[in-house]
């Protein structure tokens, strides 16, 4: 438990001093004031550390080129698609109470009863996970998180941010990242049972699904795109808007606006 502790002790740490590096680092120069539609561009991209971002961006591909993306490619190849729905059916069973709590945080009671829902039968009925029995009785899985939740609250997002390993950002969501490493209840019973190893391959495993799930649509968006780092800032912008608005198009937050590809 305390190695546990320690760990995430030390990542928040860091995401503090990424978050302070950031703000210290070279901004991009604002176009003048005499130019509207260069202001109103400026602003809708919302991206004033720029330069940082596009050198933590080019460390992580070469991250991914050499490290994540072979790992996700022999993680597809060597475990059949049965076997990587299975996990995938697990890891996100273990999700279920972080999302139940932020269902309830945004007020968004009808959600956490088909959270709790969807646990209780996958749990029990679907053997720890495995299956995905709720989906099949119609009850279908959502997805929330603390920087959603700051988001209905009011928090801004602040600037777009490219986090190390991690990705596009923004220091609403590297918050909320943050504060769910250490408030998440498996971790933590993990953790009190000296079991952190299990947390470990939790995660290890949850970064192997994630960018197995990624290798097409990165690859085709890498591929139709003039600047790659600014389509998918573009692209992660708008799919939080949409996350945070349930995927709902009747209303749109102010401080979420709709993005044009980049």
């Amino acid at each position: 438990m305390t190695v546990l502790r320690a760990n995430r002790s030390a990542v928040s740490r860091i995401a503090g001093s990424i978050l302070a590096l950031a703000l210290l680092a070279g901004c991009a120069t604002p176009p003048p004031a005499d130019d509207p539609e260069a202001v109103a561009e400026w602003e809708q991209i919302n991206d004033p550390l720029e330069p940082f971002n596009r050198g933590v961006f080019e460390v992580n591909r070469t991250l991914d080129t050499y490290a994540f993306k072979p790992a996700a490619q022999a993680y597809r190849a060597v475990v059949p698609k049965f076997g990587r729905e299975r996990i995938h059916n697990v890891l996100s069973n273990l999700s279920s109470p972080l999302i139940f709590a932020n269902d309830l945080l945004q007020g968004e009671v009808d959600r956490a009863v088909q959270t709790l829902f969807r646990a209780a039968i996958n749990t029990s009925i679907g053997l720890l996970g495995i299956h995905d029995v709720a989906s099949e009785a119609g009850i279908p899985p959502h997805e929330e998180d603390f920087g959603q939740t700051m988001a209905v609250w009011g928090v801004g997002e602040g600037p777009f941010l490219m986090l190390p390993v991690f990705g596009p950002s923004n220091p609403r969501d590297a918050v909320g990242m943050v504060a769910e490493m250490f408030a998440d209840p498996f971790d933590i019973h993990m953790g009190n049972i000296d079991r952190e190893w299990i947390s470990y391959t939790r995660t290890g495993f949850s970064g192997l699904n994630k960018r197995e799930g990624l290798l097409d649509s990165l690859d085709e968006i890498e591929r139709t795109s003039l600047d790659y780092y600014a389509s998918l800032r573009s692209l992660y912008r708008q799919h939080r808007a949409a996350e945070i608005k349930n995927h709902k198009t009747s209303s749109v937050r102010k401080d979420e606006p709709s993005q044009k590809a980049q």
